[in-house]
């Protein structure tokens, strides 16, 4: 099958750093590329990839201070996309670039989806999926659908990541560990009065974008500063996860907001760590609660929860990350999807019998 992946200009693909939405594009399309398919990826200049890179601006928008106006470019992306469909380039075309692609592609034959990796809570999505209302979507979680019931959901296809990118380290479990981004959304200074009513460390590995930064300046900073159970690492790769998420009792995931999915519930469950995580937007469909970690409502019940973490079976949790997780069934679930929308978009032959 010839597809096309649309990322995102903002990080490479995959990011150098933090960047969710870029590295499951890179995970999906390595997948399919080792499936045996012919894939063409549209990102920055500075992606890797094993399919084929087509790209519209040298560098992630991120790290690029001189682009000020980044709906320009991703414009100009999806015009040299529609311009290979008009040349019969693609099967099929897969965009993650939220409601861009709508009105567009909509216009054209080539069979197409778009997977929503974002928030869908806002009222200003509304009028988007009502105008768009026979678009196909995928979505990363039921419970991210909630919000717009009237979009045309083709599936929902959880995250998956390689399934030996992050493994089990043999490393003695000694703090609870917070991983991604410091925003108010992210519940990190829930984190820290967790940490410090249980009196166990806490390390923090996570960025801060500019946007955050007076947050984390005026709330966060002076949580941390002379607080000795507290550590702030800083963001951090990849390669550093499997030793950062091995070595923590637990993940904490006091999160307060409708969150689509959360990458890091899975990378810590391929580390073998459990997470303790608030009962908000995708965290009950992800986290088994129980055998992966606990599903808590607030402060006082994930304090409880650390008391119960011996309970678990780190082992065992990795084994649920491999059944559930991995980015080769979500590389199957989305050609399963491919295929079934392009078999819809066959013309209809009508069959004339000889008596007409």
């Amino acid at each position: 099958m010839r597809i096309a992946q649309v990322a995102p200009l903002t990080e490479a693909v995959p990011p150098k750093l933090y960047g969710g939405t870029e590295r499951v594009v890179h995970w999906l399309t390595e997948e399919l590329v080792a499936l045996g398919h012919d894939v063409t990826l549209f990102a920055s200049g500075d992606s890797r990839t094993s399919a084929k890179l087509d790209a519209t601006w040298p560098k992630a928008l991120r790290l690029d201070g001189a682009v000020r106006d980044p709906n320009a470019l991703h414009m100009v992306m999806l015009e040299r996309v529609r311009q290979k469909c008009d040349d019969e380039e693609f099967d099929f075309l897969h965009f993650h670039l939220d409601y861009y692609p709508f009105s567009l592609f909509f216009r054209q034959p080539t069979p197409f989806l778009t997977t929503l990796h974002g928030r869908l809570d806002l009222p200003e999505h509304q009028p988007v999926f009502t105008t768009f209302a026979k678009v196909p979507v995928i979505s990363i979680s039921n419970a991210q659908r909630r919000p717009v019931p009237q979009a045309n959901w083709v599936q929902t296809i959880h995250h998956g990541l390689p399934e030996k990118l992050l493994t089990p380290q043999p490393v003695k479990p000694s703090y609870l560990a917070v991983l991604g981004r410091i925003a108010p959304e992210k519940g990190v200074d829930r984190a820290i009065k967790i940490a410090t009513r249980c009196g166990l460390p806490l390390k923090i590995a996570a960025k801060v974008d500019r946007a955050d930064q007076e947050y984390y300046d005026e709330l966060i900073c002076p949580l941390i500063t002379g607080n000795p159970l507290v550590e702030y690492i800083g963001e951090i790769s990849d390669r550093e996860k499997p030793d950062f998420l091995s070595g923590a009792i637990a993940l904490l995931v006091p999160i307060d907001w409708p969150e689509p999915f959360g990458l890091v519930m899975i990378e810590a469950m391929a580390c073998g760590t459990p997470v303790i995580a608030y009962n908000r937007g995708s965290v009950p469909e992800i986290i088994d609660d129980g055998l992966t970690g606990f599903v808590v409502e607030d402060e006082t019940s994930a304090v409880a929860s650390v008391g119960r973490l011996s309970g678990l079976d780190r082992m065992a949790i990795r084994r649920q990350f491999e059944k559930r997780f991995t980015a080769r069934r979500m590389a199957l679930d989305y050609l399963a999807a491919y295929r079934g929308l392009m078999e819809a978009a066959k013309p209809r032959i009508k069959l004339v019998s000889s008596a007409e």
